[in-house]
């Protein structure tokens, strides 16, 4: 199955996935509220600066039509009954297929730091990376959402959020027919047999775009009770308040 005009591929600068320190100790387990001493400071600051030499973001996006989605979201068959995502996507008016990732370089660095017994500065640089991947994931997002109203398809109210394999009652084996029509393979992204990504610092999914109104859902699916952190309803509120693009 081949991938429906148009489709980029979008070299992300590298400014453009740096988090702040202050967002990386947080996902360390620092609250925003607490002074870290120097040292946890400094790990961080020079984790930052082995991100930005190593990180090398790229993305792919192609436009898909709703009876391509349906026959890539089906995946394997394991999705949840019901989910937020074919729901929202069976009202948008646009849709899009994408693939992000910071390149394999991280990884491979986190590793060696951890066989090196320096899991304080091999951790930092895994948070730098998590975070620049949804970063990247963001900028994409923002793109492919300036293409929708260059093109006059997205209008004042209209607003877009992005869904992935393996949540939200999509099964990870979605992957596999998500690769079959975006061909991510052409920016280095490949899946393993497990459908985990490679490399691991990688984000793929749907982008939907339509009227703000119908992204807006309870969480009351069979997976929500198992979410830790509900973080989508910030991410919905964002776009709701009239935001293109979420914020986390």
């Amino acid at each position: 199955m081949m991938p429906a005009a148009p489709r980029q591929i979008l070299p992300i600068e590298g400014g453009a996935v740096v988090s702040a320190v202050a967002t990386v100790l947080e996902a360390q387990g620092v609250p925003a509220d607490v002074t870290p001493n120097r040292r946890t400071v400094e790990l961080a600051e020079d984790a930052a600066r082995m991100f930005q030499r190593l990180a090398r973001p790229i993305g792919v996006w192609a436009s898909i039509s709703l009876a391509d989605f349906a026959g890539v979201f089906g995946g394997e068959g394991h999705n949840a009954p019901e989910t937020p995502v074919d729901q929202t996507a069976g009202r948008a008016d646009d849709l899009a297929l994408f693939a992000v990732t910071v390149g394999d370089a991280l990884p491979s660095r986190i590793a060696e730091l951890f066989a090196r017994q320096e899991p304080a500065l091999a951790s930092m640089l895994d948070a730098h990376a998590s975070e620049g991947a949804e970063l990247a994931a963001h900028h994409l997002q923002n793109r492919y959402v300036d293409w929708l109203s260059g093109t006059g398809r997205l209008g004042a109210e209209s607003g877009a959020l992005r869904y992935s394999p393996g949540y939200c009652g999509w099964d990870v084996s979605g992957q596999r027919r998500l690769f079959d029509y975006l061909v991510p393979e052409e920016i280095g992204i490949t899946l393993r047999d497990s459908f985990l990504m490679q490399p691991l610092k990688s984000i793929s999914g749907v982008i939907i775009a339509g009227h703000q109104e119908i992204f807006d859902f309870e969480n009351t699916f069979g997976f929500c009770e198992e979410c830790s952190t509900w973080a989508c309803r910030e991410r919905i509120g964002a776009v709701l308040g009239g935001m293109p693009d979420e914020t986390a």
